[in-house]
């Protein structure tokens, strides 16, 4: 499952979860569903854009239990979220969802080859 959370000033959130989307794709992973957590939108979060709605989930409850909830019904293996995330964070959200949650560019990072060891060993 594919999450992003966007300020109200980020106008191509959409366009954002395409390309996350289609990374994962490349990588043999099937998003089997989208959330998106949008901050600002409203005339009362415009002052706390540039903020976490939760800074130990990053997301408000009510998207948390939203995406608990189609994790379950869609029978997600792990929540990626389009954001980096605090190792707290990470924690929360694990609890939260009941799979590993992890940032994209955790999953999109390359992975580095274990060097043999050196001859005669």
């Amino acid at each position: 499952m594919l999450v992003g959370y966007f300020p109200a000033r980020q106008r191509d959130f959409a366009a954002l979860m395409d390309a996350a989307a289609d990374d994962l794709t490349a990588r043999g992973a099937r998003v089997v569903a989208r959330a998106v957590q949008r901050r600002g939108v409203s005339r009362g979060g415009v002052r706390k854009t540039s903020l976490p709605l939760s800074p130990r989930t990053l997301l408000g409850a009510g998207k948390v239990r939203e995406v608990a909830e189609v994790r379950e019904r869609t029978g997600a293996d792990a929540v990626v979220l389009l954001n980096p995330l605090t190792e707290r964070q990470r924690h929360a959200l694990v609890e939260c969802f009941g799979c590993p949650a992890v940032g994209l560019a955790e999953v999109l990072a390359p992975v580095r080859p274990v060097p043999p060891p050196p001859p005669g060993r």
